[in-house]
């Protein structure tokens, strides 16, 4: 099958027109048409004669989304505790364009986490989940954000190696706060067993970040929310994860959680290393209401996620390609860097070197996106879903 359109988000960058060639579960081939005939430039060349061919016309042509970050959708949640309820959230952000999903728990006991990831790890296995993502319970108790205060606690590396080695290789990334007793070990652990070490929930000082960068963390999570405050006598993870080449940095997108002003800052002073996340809870994609975030009551208002005691955020109702959206017609963001932010980005981080790019042998996800950017088909493995 060969997919064609205007517009092309390709190994060279974004251009067009070009087409996408599909054998299979697969891409074969990518190219920038020289004319404004794609298919028939394809069918010139003698590239997928007798093959099916798919003129998208004026549309953008993209990688299916890679979202890193995010606890549900579609009324359903990850930490619901079935296959099913993870089936409803990954469902709900396909059809946004996200193709590739990382699941995120909330804080709970490592008990419960542990059967959490029991449910999970068989996704993972067919390929229906990138892998799930710790956020917590090791966090600071001062920015704690949507987390139980109740179950918070000091990362042990038995409490960690628990976890980690219970279903092998299927937890991707552990969130912590690295100045808590044992911080700075744990980021070790994690890279000991082959996860990504994020810092973020956390109250960490400049010095106390680079010192976990230094030991192996290369994420910041969703930077600017729940961490202390950029200062200019104390820069906090903010400024050593900005100023940091090693890591990347996590935004949510929807005009809650971050202001334009500072998408935009950070976009231009680490565009290669900005990673667009949702972080969005079971009420993404669907009516506002009450809604659980792991043990806690959420309310959502007007789009807006917030908990029933304190008020405090509560992850989000984003989509990724709302994200793109947000970063480029609201805080000015480059076009092909918001794309690339939710594609290649992620993908690279997370060690996905098949995912978030079209390119000959990458798995087939693409997703369509109209002149407002919003997405009108999406392909995933190489089915249009």
């Amino acid at each position: 099958m060969i997919v064609s359109a205007s517009r092309l988000l390709g190994p060279a960058g974004l251009g067009g027109p070009g087409w996408v060639r599909v054998s299979g579960d697969r891409v074969v081939e990518v190219a920038h048409a020289a004319s404004a005939d794609p298919v028939g430039e394809a069918a010139r060349a003698g590239h997928g004669a007798g093959e099916e061919h798919v003129d998208l016309g004026d549309a953008l042509l993209a990688p299916g989304f890679v979202d890193t970050h995010s606890h549900g959708g579609g009324g359903a949640s990850f930490t619901d505790g079935t296959a099913a309820a993870a089936r409803t959230a990954l469902a709900t952000h396909r059809a946004h364009g996200t193709t590739t999903m990382v699941a995120s728990l909330v804080t709970d006991t490592v008990a419960r986490l542990g059967e959490l990831l029991d449910v999970l790890a068989p996704l993972v296995t067919s390929g229906e989940l990138a892998g799930v993502h710790l956020e917590g319970p090791w966090l600071s108790p001062c920015h704690k954000g949507a987390h139980d205060p109740a179950l918070l606690r000091a990362p042990t590396r038995a409490d960690l190696a628990a976890l980690l080695t219970r279903h092998a290789g299927v937890v991707q990334m552990v969130t912590l706060a690295p100045e808590l007793e044992g911080g700075l070990d744990a980021v070790e652990t994690c890279v000991e067993h082959g996860a990504i070490a994020a810092i973020g929930h956390s109250d960490a000082t400049d010095a106390v970040a680079r010192a976990a960068i230094a030991r192996g963390a290369t994420v910041a999570t969703h930077l600017c929310n729940a961490m202390r405050p950029l200062h200019h006598r104390e820069p906090g993870i903010i400024g050593a994860s900005l100023t940091s080449d090693a890591v990347a940095v996590e935004l949510i997108c929807d005009g809650v959680h971050v202001h334009p002003t500072v998408v935009d800052l950070v976009a231009r002073t680490c565009p290669e290393r900005l990673v667009l996340v949702t972080d969005a809870m079971a009420a993404a994609g669907a009516p506002d209401g009450h809604y659980l975030l792991g043990p806690l009551d959420v309310d959502v208002v007007d789009g807006v996620a917030r908990l029933r005691e304190g008020g405090a955020i509560a992850g989000s109702t984003l989509t990724l390609d709302r994200a793109v959206r947000f970063a480029v017609t609201e805080a000015g963001v480059p076009l092909e860097t918001a794309l690339l932010a939710a594609t290649a980005h992620p993908a690279r981080v997370h060690g996905l070197d098949d995912r978030g790019v079209l390119a000959p042998g990458a798995r087939a996800d693409l997703a369509v996106l109209d002149a407002d950017l919003h997405v009108t088909r999406v392909m995933q493995a190489g089915v249009w879903v």
